[in-house]
């Protein structure tokens, strides 16, 4: 079936090669089917107490449902470049926008689910509106307490933010 076909009842995501070089474009399900190397984002949004804002994901995820994740992520649309997709995701989620600052990249791997990732940074001492279809509830986590339930036997987090949080704390 052709791509606007798939266009009109799925998300098209880019393929990318191990240089995150787009080479195609397919459909969420089939590319998460295949484990297709692509796109995402992930934004940690952190109050002026230093705290993190997290979000409980919904259970209507396909991936990782009812674990807690970074305040915000998700993945590229076809043809979107990572900053856009920040901002998009911060507006779709939690219902703001704000100046994020990119941290780093990680390499698409099995802990990032064949994502390269470029994760943000943002402040906000706000309120939230949160989209529902996503996200369950969301909280202010402090910092040493997300380090503590992540060395706890209990399975607290996604994967993929459990990787994200490993690599900022290193770099903090």
């Amino acid at each position: 079936m052709s791509k606007d076909f798939w266009k009109m009842y799925e998300e098209l995501l880019d393929i990318v090669d191990d240089n995150d070089c787009v080479v195609d474009s397919l459909p969420r399900s089939e590319v998460h089917r295949l484990g297709l190397k692509h796109r995402a984002v992930h934004i940690l949004v952190f109050n002026s107490r230093g705290e993190v804002f997290l979000q409980k994901r919904s259970m209507k995820k396909d991936k990782c449902p009812g674990l807690w994740d970074s305040s915000a992520s998700g993945h590229l649309d076809s043809g979107e470049d990572y900053d856009k997709c920040a901002i998009r995701e911060l507006r779709e989620e939690l219902g703001i926008t704000i100046v994020l600052t990119r941290l780093f990249k990680l390499p698409a791997c099995k802990e990032t689910d064949s994502e390269f990732v470029w994760v943000y940074k943002g402040s906000y001492d706000g309120a939230f509106i949160l989209n529902e279809d996503e996200i369950s509830e969301g909280k202010w986590f402090i910092i040493n307490d997300i380090d503590r339930l992540i060395k706890s036997s209990e399975r607290w987090f996604s994967d993929s933010f459990i990787f994200v949080w490993k690599k900022w704390r290193k770099n903090a």
